[in-house]
């Protein structure tokens, strides 16, 4: 149906009209309340569950006091004089109205008035701010984000308290209406970035965002199949989410989404741990280093087995002791591929797996995976253990989605080095440079900046921690 531009002085009309419009008489949890005003039929519209019966009857019991000669001519003039709650806006249009109630946001209709007016006193259903379960620290805050991105807001607006940082409201989706929040410092964020990612986000043509960020990402950039690499960088974390603000980088929040969206983004940015900066600068250093070795080797010391043990002549004699002695009776290079998967499936069996049956399936899956199937015969022990490596290096740095496209960075490189030798692996580490250095940013930037184009002073930032610098000599 075609939404009318705005409303009528009528009373009667404006109910009709708005009944039918929510299906009052059909959502047992869309409510209305007629009440008298100032010898005036008025009516209350709000959803079960997210009003604060509370304020609302300190509100009527306000308004009831309203006498007919003290009833003001305009809706405006109501909001000024006769309404003491603070979080209160003037509703003209149709469109603006279905946003705000269908937002739990509870709206006065007043006969004789065209304009409504809008309380926001909602609650929504929310869990603690405690810590994520992924995005851990050593030391450091402990709250993170929930699914209710006006609490997620307020995280942030706890750690930067500067009128420079503006919370920009904008609606996604015809049927969804899903609340997107866009989060930046305006003196520090690049003003060409800023206007590209607001003119992509009000041109989004969608339903529903359905998987909240990740439609939100899909829709703002269309990203190539073939290239793993993510453009976004997630974080749980009000603290992480806060620095990334105050560097000049937007934040996104979406409501019913528990982490926040981060953009522009490099390689270098999502390697980066909010432990990097919760330590001293050498501690941090070393960390951060540890962490970036871990991740490429995380990508080519199985490739980097297989060719030896495909070429044993190329083993120098101090690594004698790698070569496998055991029988093989599965191709070395097919043990590692169906570890790969399962070490997938038992990702995915941790996930749906009721707390109290986690500790069983730690044992059935070190006992039979680890020790019977070295013994039956279809592993060597000297396999397990480099892609138990593998797996545990997976867990080094927080990003999942880098987590993955380096695993399909290392399949690739398993399978070119089984399929020919020598020239797949090198192929394959030419095909592992190519994704990263052809990646654009969001913003059209290099993917590997500041390495291209190259930056000595950041370069050496992003892998040195150094001491933060002090207002007067911020960048």
């Amino acid at each position: 149906m075609e939404e009318q531009s705005e409303f009528t002085n009528s009373f009667d009309d404006n109910k009709m009209r708005i009944d039918n419009l929510l299906h009052v008489d059909k959502s047992f949890d869309m409510l209305y309340r007629v009440v008298m005003i100032g010898g005036k039929k008025a009516c209350f519209y709000f959803i079960d569950g997210f009003c604060k019966d509370e304020v609302m009857e300190k509100i009527l019991e306000f308004l009831y006091k309203i006498t007919p000669k003290e009833m003001p001519k305009t809706a405006h003039e109501f909001l000024k004089e006769k309404l003491p709650y603070g979080e209160i806006d003037l509703v003209k249009k149709e469109k603006d109205f279905l946003q705000r109630v269908l937002s739990g946001v509870p709206v006065l209709i007043i006969d004789g008035y065209s304009e409504f007016l809008a309380m926001d006193f909602r609650t929504y259903p929310a869990r603690s701010v405690d810590e994520p379960e992924k995005d851990k620290v050593m030391r450091g805050s402990r709250d993170g984000f929930v699914e209710t991105v006006v609490f997620n807001t307020a995280l942030v607006r706890r750690r930067i308290r500067s009128t420079d940082l503006v919370m920009e409201m904008h609606t996604v989706g015809k049927s969804s209406r899903t609340d997107v929040v866009v989060s930046y410092m305006g003196s520090r964020v690049e003003k060409e970035m800023l206007d590209n990612i607001r003119k992509r986000i009000d041109s989004i043509d969608i339903d529903s965002l359905s998987m909240n960020q990740q439609s939100l990402a899909e829709c703002l950039l269309q990203h190539k199949w073939y290239n793993p690499f993510p453009k976004f960088k997630f974080s749980e974390r009000p603290d992480t989410t806060a620095a990334s603000i105050l560097e000049g980088s937007i934040a996104i929040f979406v409501d019913n989404s528990p982490s926040a969206m981060i953009l522009p983004t490099s390689v270098f940015d999502i390697v980066e741990d909010a432990d990097d900066y919760y330590f001293p600068p050498i501690t941090g250093t070393y960390l951060r280093l540890s962490r970036m070795i871990i991740n490429v080797l995380a990508v080519i010391s199985t490739p980097i087995f297989l060719l030896l043990i495909m070429n044993p002549e190329w083993v120098p004699p101090w690594l004698e002791f790698i070569k496998i002695n055991d029988p093989i009776n599965v191709p070395i290079f097919m043990q590692m591929l169906i570890l790969e998967f399962a070490i997938d499936g038992l990702k995915l069996a941790s996930v749906n797996t009721p707390n109290m049956l986690s500790t069983p399936l730690s044992v059935v899956a070190g006992i039979i995976l680890g020790d019977y199937t070295v013994s039956s015969g279809w592993f060597n022990s000297e396999i397990m253990l480099y892609m138990a490596f593998v797996a545990v290096a997976n867990y080094t740095q927080v990003s999942l989605e880098l987590g993955y496209a380096l695993k399909f960075m290392r399949i690739m490189l398993i399978c070119l080095t089984a399929a020919f030798n020598v020239w797949g692996f090198a192929g394959g580490l030419l095909l592992v440079v190519i994704f990263i250095v052809t990646n654009k940013t969001i913003s059209g930037k290099s993917y590997i900046y500041p390495v291209i184009p190259f930056n000595r002073k950041q370069f050496v930032r992003r892998f040195f921690r150094v001491s933060l610098p002090r207002a007067e000599n911020r960048e």
